[in-house]
């Protein structure tokens, strides 16, 4: 994988553990989930840990789940599993540790069921919110005059060379690149090519899409989802997790 890869992602999770710490403040000043008889000092190191601790749980689960890339078309149903995944051990290990520090009044397992809604609303909350800061397409940025051309380019098969590349499509392991002199593929994921890209303005418009933004021409809307005209004549898909991001910053 590379850097840049690497610091996109960091960055989305970097947001993720940011967005769990600050609800940990906020509830360990509101003494949440019967934590209020503690001093404010302790409450904050209860709640940046356990918050802290859901995050990163949070951040696995959702790492297993973009596995399945049929999720991406439903981010809805993505974060759902990922609630529904979560709660249950969230819930025991606020019980735990709540009874243990807090209540000093044993383990009574009859006291689980009390913990389950507010779990399950913080865990909706906090889900919910890492979507809307994190659900945003991977760009690539044009590069100043002047600049080399992106390393991409050098990876084009010599029948491409000097052509202007319209998009690049994930196909299996391989990748169809479109181009103003055709088609071919190149065997490469698109992780790797779109850090690659870094130098030419596009973005990723679906898993499997990269597009550069000089090729778009246009866009049609069917069945709730776009689809992006590109010079040559050729389309490119708009994922539904995209589609608010790419239409805000004037795409389509």
């Amino acid at each position: 994988m590379t850097t840049a890869t690497q610091s996109f992602g960091a960055n989305r999770h970097v947001r993720g553990v940011v967005l769990a710490l600050l609800a940990g403040v906020f509830l360990a000043v509101t003494g949440a989930f019967e934590t209020g008889g503690g001093s404010l000092t302790a409450r904050l190191i209860y709640w940046t840990l356990m918050m802290l601790i859901g995050s990163l749980t949070g951040l696995g689960i959702s790492v297993f789940t973009d596995r399945f890339g049929w999720l991406e078309e439903r981010p809805w149903l993505q974060g759902g599993l990922i609630v529904v995944l979560l709660t249950p051990p969230l819930t025991l290990l606020i019980w735990l540790v709540t009874t243990l520090f807090f209540c000093r009044c044993g383990l009574p397992v009859s006291r689980i069921p009390q913990f389950i809604v507010p779990v399950l609303v913080v865990t909706v909350a906090m889900t919910a919110l890492n979507y809307l800061a994190q659900k945003k397409p991977e760009e690539t940025h044009a590069a100043p005059t002047g600049a080399a051309p992106p390393r991409f380019m050098d990876r084009l098969p010599p029948k491409l060379r000097g052509a202007e590349l319209y998009a690049v499509e994930a196909e299996d392991h391989y990748l169809r690149l479109h181009t103003s002199k055709g088609q071919d593929l190149i065997l490469m994921r698109l992780s790797d090519a779109v850090a690659e890209l870094e130098g030419i303005e596009g973005a990723r418009t679906h898993r499997s899409w990269w597009v550069a933004r000089e090729a778009v021409t246009g866009a049609r809307r069917g069945d709730g989802r776009a689809t992006l005209s590109l010079k040559g004549g050729g389309e490119a898909p708009v994922s539904r997790a995209y589609a608010g991001a790419l239409r805000a910053a004037g795409w389509y």
